[in-house]
């Protein structure tokens, strides 16, 4: 079971959760958080945000969309003003020092409206952590609770020209004058969010031309020059300019962080980014169903509402899984963050507790924000010639479902992370790697196949098992194969990472359907049952055929018959009546008019 500490469900298990560790930990092994856990105060949280959200924001859609001047920062301001803004902004300066289950609660309800959603999040993630986990005393009381407030505003500038996905190649030069009380600062930021009306930057440039370091730049100092508003395909309604620094003198004690340790603040705020992304986009998979179910029901083809059909039918179905698969991730990601940050003493250790689960991060931002994709191109469809039209919701959600693909580090470098950083791991000696993958081997070798332990979901369980097994074996096969250069195959590791991140939405999903199963409510257990029913077969189906492809590509025919054998050993069939489960999904998304759960 949980346990309550504070703001934070705790595990009862006696050891904390290691990142990575879905992929031998057994199904089921760790109670993990759910949306069933949420407590009560993350309910009003909630739904205090969505009420802001409905009335505040997408009252004026149209007024934020065409960038109506002072719009977005007064919405902000007056977020901050309910406490909206304040949840990851510890008590002694000025927040509410609440989890980060709790904030990306928070955060998901603001996702209708992508460019309302990008700004917020520009403010109260990547521009105020920073200074949460890497600023002194003296930087905290001093930005902290007007940050809360929204008394004043923050943005993140990492992103220049020539340095994108490869931040460290950044060319913004800081140089301390000879008397030691300031850095002149040169160089220019593209794409920043929130640039326009921001009143503190956390920018990243090199000391002297070589070391990497964060600093703290306030708005008002001479030498800042802020660009025009770009014109963007989505999140119209959100400022993106350029920042160009010359000869900008920010104070000594505004070095954030060490020097030449900015990748530490870069890349950890950047998980926090990445769940945040997730989750929201999840957010956004919601309102995108929201507005397929209602069109359905209202729009009469041949006689009958369009949600009718078959093939109309199983999109809404299909819309409600990836939410459930993604919420189900996203929020167990976060219970296992707040499992660690609840005994941490310090920044230091704090840090440490979000950075253990950067593989996770990089999972659901790389499921987030492709599944908002698909959730968005099809309630584009269902609402057929309509749904093109600038007018109707769906066609402002597509354009903005798009740039979370790129967003938070692109899915392309997302997916490299994933496997290298647990080859890296392994390799230090940080996670069982190594014994588990010769451990699957042995018991393949010999025979030693787990059976069902019988009972309900017991051939699920068994596929979530398989499926960590396969996953593995793959994975061991390629470093084998590729050694120390495997980091050269993007190819091999970007359907490598796929095949984990299906292994952590099914080991996910069938530990959180178990888990509604054993409670009392009949219409939720057989929607949770349905959707299960459904997914199991897509996520082992799909292991096992780009495992069997990945050993096809990399291993010699010498060899690939073997590995081929071996993993033969854990194809399974079972019945699965998924377009019957799916027709029940359908029916439950229409009574809701949305997502069911």
């Amino acid at each position: 079971m949980l346990t309550k500490k504070g703001d934070i469900l705790m595990s009862d298990q006696a050891t904390l959760p290691v990142g990575g560790g879905f992929l031998w930990e057994e199904t089921g092994a760790r109670e993990v958080m759910a949306p069933e856990h949420f407590t009560a105060e993350q309910k009003e949280m909630a739904a205090a945000g969505r009420d802001f959200s409905e009335k505040e924001i997408l009252s004026r859609v149209k007024d934020i969309e065409a960038k109506k001047p002072g719009l977005v920062p007064e919405l902000l301001k007056k977020a901050g003003e309910l406490g909206l803004l304040m949840v990851d902004i510890p008590e002694e300066f000025g927040g509410l020092g609440l989890g980060k289950t709790t904030s990306m609660l928070l955060a998901e309800q603001f996702s209708p409206l992508g460019s309302f959603s990008v700004s917020l999040g520009a403010h109260t993630g990547i521009g105020t952590m920073p200074i949460v986990y890497f600023g002194t005393d003296a930087q905290k009381a001093d930005y902290l609770p007007d940050l809360a407030t929204g008394k004043r505003l923050a943005a993140y500038a990492l992103t220049e020209a020539s340095s994108g996905s490869d931040a460290l190649a950044a060319k913004t030069k800081a140089v301390l004058t000879p008397d030691g009380k300031h850095w002149i600062l040169n160089g220019t930021k593209q794409f920043i969010t929130n640039a326009s009306f921001a009143d503190v930057f956390t920018v990243f440039a090199k000391v002297d031309g070589e070391k990497f370091t964060a600093f703290l730049v306030d708005r008002t100092i001479p030498g800042l020059t802020i660009g025009p508003e770009e014109h963007k395909m989505g999140i119209r309604g959100s400022s993106t300019c350029a920042l160009t620094f010359e000869d900008m003198k920010i104070p000594a004690d505004r070095v954030l962080g060490e020097i030449g340790k900015g990748h530490k603040i870069a890349f950890n705020i950047l998980n926090i980014g990445r769940i945040k992304l997730g989750v929201g986009t999840i957010g956004g998979c919601k309102y995108a169903l929201e507005l397929a179910a209602r069109y359905a029901k209202e729009r009469q083809q041949f006689g009958k509402p369009i949600a009718a059909f078959g093939l109309v039918s199983i999109k809404l179905a299909e819309m409600a899984i990836i939410s459930f698969v993604g919420e189900t991730m996203g929020y167990r990601t976060t219970g296992m963050i707040d499992d660690r940050l609840q005994p941490a003493k310090n920044d230091v250790d704090k840090v440490k507790a979000i950075e253990e689960f950067s593989v996770e991060a990089s999972i659901i931002k790389v499921f987030g924000s492709e599944a908002l994709d698909y959730c968005a191109d099809e309630a584009v469809q269902i609402h057929g010639g309509y749904g093109f039209i600038e007018e109707y919701n769906p066609e402002r959600l597509l354009r903005d479902s798009r740039i979370n693909r790129i967003f938070e580090g692109t899915n392309e470098i997302n997916r490299l992370i994933i496997p290298g950083t647990i080859l890296k791991r392994a390799m230090k000696g940080e996670i069982p790697l190594l014994e588990h993958s010769m451990a699957i081997r042995e018991k393949l070798a010999s025979g030693n196949i787990p059976k069902p332990a019988g009972g309900e979901l017991s051939i699920e369980r068994q596929v979530s098992e398989f499926c960590k097994w396969i996953a593995l074996y793959v994975l061991s096969v390629a470093a084998e194969t590729y050694h120390v250069k495997v980091a050269e195959e993007q190819e091999v590791l970007g359907d490598i990472a796929d095949m984990i991140g299906k292994v952590y939405a099914l080991d996910s999903v069938v530990q959180r359907v178990s888990h509604i199963l054993a409670g009392t409510d009949a219409k939720k257990k057989t929607i949770a049952r349905d959707i299960l029913t459904a997914f199991a077969p897509v996520a082992y189906g799909f292991i096992v055929h780009t495992g069997r492809h990945i050993l096809m590509d990399i291993c010699d025919t010498a060899s690939l018959g073997g590995h081929l054998k071996a993993l033969d050993k854990l194809r399974t069939d079972w019945p699965s009546k998924v377009i019957e489960a799916k027709r029940r999904i359908a029916l439950a998304v229409l009574e809701a008019d949305g997502y069911p759960l």
